[in-house]
């Protein structure tokens, strides 16, 4: 009988399902409710020293749609606006009822040494599992100096991960910013200030294009906009890479996120290496009712693999993500039309004469292959309306 519980540096996730730092764990009753209906743990939203600026601005989201469906969104929301004290009380009351769950603190401060340890000796006095460092938020703070401004620097990273582990009392992770051009120099670098392990990734820096009506933003502030943070679907494939790059150079904990909607996903990040995965953008369009089917579905994955548990299945992508120089360049494959499905719309023709190649031609209403062109690009496949093509080796 597989099971989902899972343990990382001493703490134990009855799951590995937990909620991100982000509106939905905005308030202690929020994160009660959501504990409530079964998530494994959760990441508060971030708190700062009483004394920073915290002002909003109105709309703050926005999103690309799909059929309906929303795959990018973009957030320009700023951290906690909660004192540390109602944080701390809060902790203390969540771990009181629900002494199971993992609750992590996500914490901010500017460069200022004495603002961050006493940030932490005040959160040290709670019964909290672990920290998160926010050096990656891409709004608001990197104009402070502070947030994705810390992240993308070797030199402040290591100094303010060092200043927090001279006096924190549970493990330190450091959440990194995917908006650099090397997400493992300054993982390696905090890694040598001693963190105990990594988030990864925060949200990547950008914004949701242009009313074509009124040529405005579409996330519109009074005729203007900012860049935020992109989640959702459309940045997984980024998410995915950073954490397979970061445990390609490490095996301290990675606590991934990035585009997580479903079960499916949650699989992929532990197979390149997440110790337990985090999601916020899918709840925040779906709800917390989601952690059902997130934790359904991975347990009779798990079941149907022949796994006990997430370890099994943890890393064992890791491997397979090599070089460009390494590929086997003699291994090729070629398309294989399923004429049964095939309707002759010509499309992959079409597409692979003007995509280079020329190699597949509408003869008679049938697809032919001349095998002395085609490269094995596999692009037909990808563009075929029918599903027709398949890519044989």
């Amino acid at each position: 009988m597989a099971t989902l519980k899972t343990s990382v540096l001493g703490i134990e996730f009855e799951n590995p399902f937990v909620l991100a730092s982000a509106p939905p764990t905005a308030l202690v009753e929020s994160i009660d409710k959501a504990f409530e209906m079964g998530w494994g743990g959760a990441v508060i939203k971030t708190i700062t020293p009483d004394d920073l600026e915290m002002v909003e601005a109105s709309p703050r989201y926005a999103s690309i749609k799909e059929k309906n469906k929303v795959i990018g969104f973009q957030n320009i929301e700023l951290l906690s606006h909660k004192t540390i004290k109602y944080w701390c009380d809060g902790i203390r009351y969540l771990k009181e009822k629900h002494p199971t769950k993992v609750i992590i603190a996500s914490i901010m401060s500017p460069v200022d040494r004495n603002a961050w340890r006493e940030l932490v000796l005040r959160l040290n006095e709670t019964p909290v599992d672990a920290y998160e460092l926010n050096f990656s938020c891409p709004h608001g703070m990197p104009e402070k100096g502070i947030g994705m401004a810390i992240g993308t620097t070797t030199e402040i990273s290591t100094l303010i991960t060092g200043w927090v582990k001279d006096v924190a009392t549970k493990p330190v992770f450091v959440k990194l910013t995917p908006n650099v051009a090397d997400i493992t120099r300054i993982s390696k670098a905090v890694e040598r200030a001693n963190a105990d392990g990594f988030a990864a990734i925060n949200t990547v820096q950008g914004f949701m294009g242009i009313n074509l009506d009124t040529l405005e933003p579409n996330l519109c502030i009074d005729g203007c906009t900012t860049f935020g943070g992109c989640s959702g679907e459309i940045v997984r494939p980024i998410g995915l890479r950073c954490v397979a790059q970061i445990r390609q150079n490490s095996n301290l904990p990675i606590l991934g996120m990035g585009g997580i909607s479903n079960w499916q996903d949650a699989v992929q990040y532990i197979a390149v290496g997440s110790d337990v995965v985090q999601v916020c953008t899918e709840v925040m369009i779906n709800g917390y009712g989601i952690i059902k089917g997130l934790k359904s579905g991975l347990l009779n994955y798990l079941e149907e693999k022949g796994m006990n548990s997430i370890s099994d299945l943890k890393n064992i992508a890791i491997d397979k993500i090599i070089a460009h120089n390494a590929l086997n360049k003699n291994y090729f494959v070629n398309p294989n039309i399923d004429k049964t499905k095939c309707v002759a719309c010509g499309k992959c023709t079409k597409i692979c004469e003007e995509s280079e190649y020329s190699a597949l031609s509408l003869v008679e209403r049938e697809i032919k292959l001349d095998k002395e062109k085609c490269q094995g690009c596999s692009l037909c496949s990808i563009v075929c309306p029918q599903n027709a093509i398949s890519m044989e080796h």
